[in-house]
């Protein structure tokens, strides 16, 4: 089974018929884990299942997107959660239950998972994210699972960088889980 960890400051899980924006980029969680609203899109040869997603460092959500959340289930470890608790409790758990089922494990890294001061370059930036530190164990502790089967990267806005910043930190994060 696929299972993704979703580093992000926003749980993307608008439908079509519930953004306010009209984003597409605020749609993903929602299509691929098979919501209602995505007529006219490509269908998926299998959909995330909603039990496998772990989201973390989510910070920015709307009152739809609240809604959902509850409605669907999905874990939530917000900035909020971080503080309380650290980011190696939420994560160590996910990955057992990976572990557990003999998952592939997807890891959805978006430049706003981290705290702006850090990673400037990315045009929805959210005071309040993710530290440095935090995000290297984070890369540290899925290179020492071997569980990670994909990365992506997402949101590194070039043009709004300072003199490649974010780029170099997203270099070395992704040497991290590749085990530097």
């Amino acid at each position: 089974p696929l299972f993704l960890l979703w580093l992000d400051a926003h749980p993307d899980l608008h439908t079509l018929d519930s953004t306010e924006s009209g984003n597409l980029h605020g749609t993903p969680v929602a299509y691929f884990t098979g919501q209602p609203g995505f007529d006219g899109f490509p269908a998926l040869p299998q959909k995330v299942a909603l039990e496998n997603i772990c989201m973390m460092g989510i910070r920015s959500v709307d009152a739809a997107e609240k809604s959902r959340i509850r409605e669907l289930g999905i874990t939530v470890k917000d900035m909020r959660a971080i503080d309380e608790t650290g980011v190696l409790a939420p994560l160590r758990a996910f990955l057992e239950k990976v572990e557990r089922n003999k998952g592939m494990l997807h890891v959805s890294f978006d430049v706003d998972f981290l705290d702006p001061s850090i990673a400037p370059a990315v045009g929805t930036t959210v005071p309040g994210g993710a530290t440095f530190r935090e995000a290297h164990l984070i890369m540290e502790t899925l290179c020492d699972s071997g569980l990670v089967s994909s990365l992506d990267l997402v949101e590194l806005n070039p043009f709004l960088d300072e003199r490649g910043k974010t780029a170099k930190l997203l270099c070395d994060l992704t040497a991290s889980l590749f085990g530097r």
